[in-house]
Parts: structure tokens; C-alpha cells; sequence
């Protein structure tokens, strides 16, 4: 057996091995689990096309979203077609292993305007598919060896062959299945409690525990909130099951694709919102989709697929009846409560009360154990700029004046000492600075989510990079961008150390500003040009800023 062992592994050793991304797992396991079905691997080309083009496979069946294994230039250099490859996790565990069918490099550019209907990176998806998804893609069939372990909420995952077991065993015939990747609240339990009620069916919630929104709240405080509310419903007429899915929040396409993983795990009724999977507005402040383009997909293709479509109704609270109704059953006279998301949020921030009509007290404390007011929330001051602009001056300022203040431990991850600690090895090449600033953005995040405040002050030229690091941190505390904005000239007047004279020589390659660009920063929520200020001045208007936006008390 322990030769048998040992020749097992010595083939194994010879396969290519891909470290799979958080979303490339979750994509892995609903393929593995039939979550996917009738997917039974990672799109090969002919798929991946016609579900580009028309959202169908290339055989016929039905299927709006491209589930593709993306990897960089050099990996797909080094396998071929006909190769077998082994998936695995981030810690190295062996998942399953892929047949080669195709290697090939898409065009996204297309796949952007076909599946999300805009080339706009303010899209989440697009931004991913454009700056973080590699420039190939592989092709191919699943072999399963072990689904991902989860170490959370085991009791709350099922397969779609353990929910459907879990539905026949309870003898309940209809589901209707809730998508959700929100915290729930009263309208919510009301909404999803009358939906079912009008199909004579229990309720699925069903919600996403894989990659959501950026800036979503965590998966695991929702999960607790969403323990407190199935208490709500009566006896016997709803359950809990977590989702691991990927969103790419594609609109209409999305809400078809949930539909028919519903469908997968057993429901026969799918509730789809107004707007659903919208990521709100693009760069023009127009909304990316419709309110009613999901709905409409979905019931076009509802027979198909074999679940039934159920529209989202949206329920208000009247004072006077003291109970949620569907807005349109709103009688003249009467007084309609409203809590909207932003002023929910800002109670939150700032540690104010909460309506009891809005939500449940149960709830809030789950919130607010996660989510506490924003002064005592951790947070990254991101300073961004060409060199000699200023940043680390300014960066060091307002460490000392943070510190005086006391009440959160504060870190400085200046360019210049992350370089000699962390990034020694690093040269200066485009792909190199990403993976400087991306590890100075690790670690500020580790600070963020650890309540202290992290400064940082690399150079950071690109903006996709620097957008990827907001969303990093921004999942658990404050992220503000301070664009040093002085002058190059003014820049190459300070250089003590002569690079700019050298850059410009030609003697330092790819030196930002002179021969490799700097791009300005489109979303920064401080502009400080430092030759008009000094640095005590320049870090008491960030202290003000942080005061303004509720970071300082």
C-alpha cells in the first residue's frame, strides 16, 4: 500500500498545479457538486462563446453566465492541450484535477459588452474581468477528488442533492427560494413570509456566502442575523442553507443564472427583485440596468428552466396599522415609515438608535457587534503620488498628530521601508510596483481589520491597482485616498537624491512621471498639493477630513 502511496504521488507530482483564486473555489465547487448542472467543468471554447453570444452552450441548454478558469500568460505557456491539471486550494489541498480541451485568450472586451452590457470598470465584474482575471483561459472537465473544506456554518451547507433530501424528508412539495446577500429585517421577512404564503409553498433562504459586493457586510455576520430571523417565520415553514457563489452582480443575466441554480438545489419558485444583482450606477450616475430587465428575463425563460418566477413586492410600514403592507395597497391618508439603506447605514456610523419597526433588536446587535460606529472602526490613510511629492513628509505629520490623540494604534507603511522589508527582492517593472503596493495593502487591511489605523505612502501610479486595494481594505473599516498632487516640476526641484536627473538620462528605466506614467487618481477623497502648504498644514486638512467623515470624535 505505501509503494502504491508513493507512485501515486510521484505521477501527481508531475501535473501542473493551479492555485485556484476565492472565486475560481467557488466556481469549482458548484461545479463539483452539480450546483453548475449541467456544467461539468470549466467552459472550453465552443461554450464559452455561444454562452457569450446567446447564452446558450454550444449543445442548446440554457446557460447566461461564462464560468471560466482564468490563469496568466505563463501558466497557459506551460501546459498544452490534452494535458491533465490538478486544482487546489490556497493552502495547497488537492480538489480535483482538469482535462485540457482549450487554451485560448478571450476577448473581453466582448465578453463585457455581451454579458454585462457595459465596458464600464465602475461594474464590479468588468473591473474584475478587465485588471484581476488573467489573459488566458483554460477549458475542460472536472474530476472530482474532495469538495473545499468550510470551516464555518458546516451544519448550514448542503449540497443540492443534501437540500433536496432535506426538502423531501421535511414533506414539503413547493419552495420558494429568497436570494439574498444583504442583511435581512423586518420587510424582508414580511415580503418572503406573504410570497411563499401566496404560493402554498415554504420558503428557501438561500443566501450568498461567496464572493458578494465589494463593501458588503461579512458573510458571517450576515449568516448570524440570518440565524435570528428564520426564528421568525411560524414552525416548519422555512430553513436556512448558504450558498458559496461567486456573484458577478450581471443584472438580468445573474438573476437567470440563480434561477436555474434554485432549480439545481430543488426549489420550484424563485422570488427575483427590482433590480436584481444591480451593482447601482456607472460612471455617468445611470443605472447599469433596468428595474424590471431581470424579471422580464427570468419570465421569459421560466418554462424552460421548470421554476416559476415569483416579483419582488415592496413593503412598507404604516404608522397607523402598525404593520408592513405592500405599497400598493397604501390607503389615502395613511402614513408610510421609511428607513432607507444610506440612513441605515449612517445610524450604524454614528451609534444611533435603530426604529424597532425596521428591524429586529437581535439583529442590530449582531450589526453592531461587527460593524461599530465609525470613530471606533479601524481605517487606511492611502497616500498616492509621484516621488518627491510629499507623502512620506506629510504620512510622518500625521502619524505624530494621530498619536496624540491616542485611542487606536496607528502604523506607518511608508514606500521607502516596506521596499527594504517586505519588497527587497522586487525590482521596479509595472508587475513588480502591483505586487508592492498590493502587499502594503495586506497588511494595512490586517491593521483596518484590527481596528488600528494604517498609513501608507507608496507611489501607487496605476489606479487598478490602488482600486483593488480600496476593496481589500474597504471590506472591513475605512479607506481614505489622499492624491499628493504637487507639481512635477516642483517634484524634480526637491529630488535630493538626483533619480529624476538619471530617470530623465536614461540611466533609471520605467521611472514614474518621466518614462512610465502616473495615473491620477479618479476617486481620492483628499487632493493635497504639498507646494502650497506645509507638511503640519497638509496633515491637520486630512485630520479634518477624517473628523468630517465620523473616523475622529
Amino acid at each position: 500500500m505505501e509503494a502504491k502511496n508513493e507512485q501515486i504521488a510521484s505521477s501527481a507530482q508531475q501535473l501542473a498545479q493551479k492555485n485556484l483564486s476565492r472565486r475560481q473555489l467557488c466556481d469549482l465547487e458548484l461545479i463539483m457538486n452539480d450546483g453548475f448542472a449541467p456544467l461539468q467543468g470549466f467552459l472550453n471554447k465552443a461554450d464559452y462563446e455561444s454562452v457569450v453570444e446567446s447564452m446558450r452552450l454550444a449543445d442548446g441548454s440554457l446557460w447566461p453566465m461564462p464560468i471560466n478558469l482564468d490563469v496568466d500568460k505563463a501558466f497557459a505557456a506551460s501546459v498544452s492541450e490534452g494535458d491533465r491539471i490538478e486544482l487546489r486550494d490556497r493552502e495547497g489541498v488537492l480538489l480535483a484535477y482538469l482535462d485540457i480541451d482549450d487554451i485560448w485568450q478571450p476577448d473581453k472586451t466582448r465578453e463585457a459588452e455581451k454579458v454585462f452590457g457595459t465596458t464600464d470598470r465602475k461594474h464590479p465584474a468588468v473591473h474584475y474581468l478587465m485588471d484581476r482575471a488573467g489573459d488566458y483561459y483554460i477549458g475542460g472537465k472536472v474530476t472530482a477528488v474532495e469538495p473545499p473544506n468550510h470551516y464555518d456554518f458546516k451544519a448550514l451547507r448542503h449540497t443540492p442533492a443534501e437540500l433536496k433530501a432535506e426538502i423531501e424528508k421535511r414533506g414539503w412539495k413547493k419552495v420558494v427560494a429568497f436570494q439574498t446577500r444583504n442583511p435581512m429585517h423586518q420587510a424582508h421577512v414580511e415580503l418572503t413570509f406573504r410570497a411563499a404564503r401566496e404560493q402554498e409553498a415554504n420558503l428557501l433562504i438561500h443566501p450568498v456566502v461567496g464572493e458578494t459586493k465589494p463593501g458588503d457586510i461579512d458573510h458571517f455576520s450576515r449568516v448570524r442575523v440570518y440565524e435570528h430571523v428564520v426564528n421568525k417565520y411560524p414552525e416548519n415553514t422555512a430553513m436556512l442553507s448558504l450558498l458559496p457563489l461567486a456573484m458577478r452582480m450581471g443584472g438580468p443575466r445573474e438573476a437567470l443564472w440563480h434561477a436555474i441554480i434554485r432549480k439545481n438545489y430543488g426549489c420550484t419558485h424563485f422570488i427575483v427583485g427590482r433590480d436584481h444583482a444591480g451593482p447601482g450606477q456607472d460612471s455617468n450616475g445611470q443605472d447599469f440596468y433596468g428595474h424590471y430587465d431581470a424579471q422580464e428575463l427570468v419570465k421569459e425563460h421560466e418554462d424552460e428552466i421548470g421554476i416559476k418566477l415569483v416579483p419582488f413586492r415592496q413593503f412598507i410600514y404604516v404608522a397607523e396599522r402598525a404593520e408592513y403592507i405592500p405599497k400598493d395597497e397604501l390607503q389615502s391618508g395613511e402614513t408610510e415609515l421609511n428607513l432607507s439603506g444610506t440612513e441605515f447605514r449612517r445610524r450604524l456610523q454614528q451609534g444611533l438608535d435603530v426604529p424597532a419597526w425596521f428591524s429586529y433588536p437581535e439583529v442590530i446587535e449582531e450589526l453592531r457587534k461587527t460593524h461599530p460606529p465609525r470613530h471606533q472602526q479601524g481605517l487606511t490613510v492611502f497616500f498616492t503620488g509621484l516621488s518627491g511629492a510629499g507623502k512620506s513628509t506629510v504620512a510622518n505629520a500625521l502619524l505624530i498628530k494621530l498619536m496624540e490623540m491616542g485611542g487606536r494604534p496607528v502604523t506607518l507603511l511608508d514606500g521607502d521601508v516596506v521596499r527594504r522589508n517586505l519588497s527587497s527582492e522586487l525590482g521596479f517593472s509595472r508587475e513588480h510596483r502591483d505586487l508592492n503596493v498590493r502587499r502594503i495593502g495586506y497588511v494595512a487591511s490586517e491593521i483596518t481589520k484590527n481596528r488600528g489605523i494604517a498609513i501608507c505612502a507608496p507611489i501607487a501610479p496605476y489606479e487598478a491597482t490602488r482600486h483593488e486595494v480600496r476593496e481589500l481594505i474597504g471590506q472591513y473599516g475605512g479607506f481614505i485616498e489622499v492624491h499628493v498632487s504637487t507639481p512635477l516640476e516642483v517634484c524634480e526641484q526637491r529630488d535630493r537624491k538626483g533619480l529624476y536627473a538619471k530617470a530623465r538620462a536614461g540611466i533609471i528605466k520605467e521611472f514614474t512621471g518621466i518614462s512610465d506614467p502616473y495615473e491620477i487618481p479618479q476617486d481620492a477623497e483628499l487632493d493635497l498639493d504639498t507646494s502650497g502648504c506645509s507638511p503640519d498644514e497638509a496633515a491637520q486638512k486630512i485630520i479634518l477630513k477624517l473628523t468630517h467623515l465620523g473616523y475622529i470624535k
